[in-house]
């Protein structure tokens, strides 16, 4: 069973928003960590990246799979968290902390999903 914060916003393609001013720190959820397993693999954007919404920006590999993580915002990368591509097993132990992986800031924050309707979307 995974955790779903309540003080995050979420896509219904498993990725965590986190918000502050203009700039959108975004993860992969603890479902979508699970359901991968073990991560092997984190590719990232550059910082100075524009990306638009719902473009693919990176990639989590896992012994089992491949994810593509998808923007939630459209906007300049300021930020990759390069730590993850170093020791990508962070995704897995850390998924809302250490485990992020960019920061993006953002002109306009689109309708995201609350805990509550994550929650629902992944059926827990």
């Amino acid at each position: 069973m995974s955790t779903v914060p309540d003080s995050l916003h979420y896509t219904s393609d498993h990725e965590w928003v986190s918000v502050e001013g203009d700039v959108a720190t975004i993860g992969i959820t603890q479902y979508a960590a699970d359901a991968l397993g073990d991560v092997v693999f984190v590719a990232l954007p550059n910082v100075g990246d524009n990306v638009q919404k719902g473009a693919i920006v990176g990639e989590v590999e896992s012994t089992k799979s491949v994810g593509e993580i998808f923007a939630p915002v459209a906007g300049e990368v300021v930020e990759a968290n390069n730590a993850v591509v170093d020791a990508p097993d962070t995704v897995n132990s850390d998924p809302y902390g250490g485990g992020w992986l960019i920061k993006v800031r953002f002109a306009e924050l689109p309708e995201l999903l609350d805990a509550t309707a994550y929650t629902a979307l992944i059926g827990e």
